[in-house]
């Protein structure tokens, strides 16, 4: 049996859960989220506790039992903690700053990148260390606008400089040696 589909998830104090067959709506106070699952895969409910129950063993359906789990699991979280990505912006001359809800950067181009937060997403920016938290109740998307932004700039192998996520770890290349002669 998959070790992460066996799981129950327990729903923390005013997390409640509404299943209508394979759709399931989370609501918390951070927010409400709503997705629709494989009908394949079974999701019931009993004494706040939810559990993901699959048919056979056959090899795609235990995909897809861990997996529905885990994303339920990610939806429960969510709406009640949320979840944080943080980016930081290295180099010299590149900043970013809010201006009202849009996160407005300074990335080495003629012009500045504005970067307008979706529905359920928001920003905030730490002037001296430099760092942005994309901040959300939706895991997946979370990563998805903090990956859109790190891609305006990647951090380069020279200098290091672009925007990185916190704790990311660059390699480092020795620039081009010196003419010998």
């Amino acid at each position: 049996m998959s070790r992460i589909g066996k799981k129950v998830i327990v729903l923390p104090k005013g997390v409640t859960i509404d299943i209508k067959g394979s759709a399931v709506k989370v609501k918390g106070p951070k927010g409400e989220l709503s997705r629709t699952f494989s009908p394949v895969i079974t999701i019931e409910q009993k004494d706040g506790e939810v559990n993901c129950i699959r048919p056979s063993e056959e090899r795609q359906i235990k995909a897809l039992h861990g997996t529905t789990r885990a994303v339920l699991n990610n939806m429960v979280v969510g709406v009640s903690t949320g979840f944080s990505k943080a980016l930081q912006v290295e180099g010299v001359g590149y900043r970013a700053e809010m201006k009202g809800k849009k996160l407005v950067m300074a990335l080495g181009f003629s012009h500045p990148v504005e970067v307008e937060p979706p529905d359920g997403i928001s920003f905030t920016v730490e002037e001296k260390t430099r760092v942005i938290t994309i901040s959300g109740t939706d895991r997946e998307q979370v990563g998805q606008v903090a990956a859109n932004i790190r891609a305006w700039r990647p951090p380069e192998p020279y200098k290091g400089k672009g925007l990185r996520y916190v704790g990311e770890i660059v390699r480092r290349k020795a620039g081009k040696a010196g003419k010998v002669g």
